[in-house]
């Protein structure tokens, strides 16, 4: 049986999945973050899974992490995702910069993430990596996508469009909360069209 893979994506309702410098800083989630929405994270990342990535959302998260981080200052889902094991897509990084279970797959994504579907005995999941998603959803590789949504509009500042350039899909929810009263959790199958 086929390892479920999950794409997960922060955006706003506008649809963008980050911020250009300099604009409007609006700070990690846009500040919205709330005690459920960060419940909620942490226990997402409480079960074994295999992280996917490919290499600009690896090196931002990576960064992150790197040398002399102290775990203290993380949200516990973020403590708990640099334990994962993760597997990085790309064929120009050649280190896994300080992750402590990482491994680079130089094959195409497409190839690289249908080996592990049938290999891997966790669920995988993706967060972010936008380019490396819309491939692998194109593919039909992509079994669920989770959106969090946050209550604002990011018009001027707004950057990295998270369905941009997509093809057509169908989108069966499968499911929906709402955290701390203001952000939106949707989980979707999809399928081509």
């Amino acid at each position: 049986m086929a390892a479920e893979y999950t794409w997960d994506v922060f955006s706003t309702l506008d649809g963008y999945g980050s911020y250009e410098p300099g604009g409007n800083e609006w700070g990690g989630y846009w500040g919205k973050q709330g005690p459920e929405l960060l419940a909620h994270r942490a226990e997402l990342f409480s079960t074994p899974q295999r992280m996917v990535y490919g290499a600009t959302t690896f090196r931002e998260v990576a960064q992150i992490f790197s040398e002399g981080f102290d775990p203290n200052i993380l949200d516990e889902w973020n403590t708990r995702l640099v334990r994962m094991p993760a597997t990085v897509l790309s064929s120009t990084l050649h280190e896994t910069l300080g992750w402590p279970d990482a491994t680079i797959e130089s094959r195409p994504a497409v190839e690289a993430v249908r080996h592990l579907k049938n290999e891997s005995s966790v669920p995988l999941r993706s967060q972010a990596s936008l380019s490396l998603n819309w491939s692998l959803l194109a593919a039909g590789l992509v079994d669920r996508i989770q959106v969090t949504i946050f209550p604002v509009l990011s018009g001027h500042s707004g950057s990295s469009p998270i369905f941009q350039g997509l093809g057509d899909f169908d989108l069966d929810l499968l499911d929906s909360r709402t955290l701390d009263g203001r952000t939106i959790e949707l989980t979707y199958r999809p399928t081509a069209r």
